[in-house]
């Protein structure tokens, strides 16, 4: 895939900064910030559902064993009564 992509000042001079400092080329700059931040990114979804599912949130309720497939049928019912 090929990008074009425009440039703040302030950004390109931290390019240009990156490109002098590791000899990399843009190309290899931008697919190293784009491997970086969907590392990061995927850390952080990672951390939050083990948050989650360590919580005492997960199973905390009681209901019907087939609440998640008819929850429908039983909000139809509950707001009929």
């Amino acid at each position: 895939m090929r990008i074009n992509a425009k440039l703040d000042d302030e950004r390109a001079e931290k390019l240009r900064q990156l490109q002098s400092l590791t000899r990399l080329s843009t190309s290899e700059i931008v697919k190293r910030a784009i491997d970086l931040l969907h590392r990061q990114q995927a850390g952080r979804s990672r951390d939050k559902l083990d948050a989650l599912l360590s919580s005492d949130f997960v199973g905390c309720a009681t209901g019907p064993a087939d609440l998640a497939s008819q929850y429908k049928r039983y909000l139809i019912r509950d707001l009929e009564e």
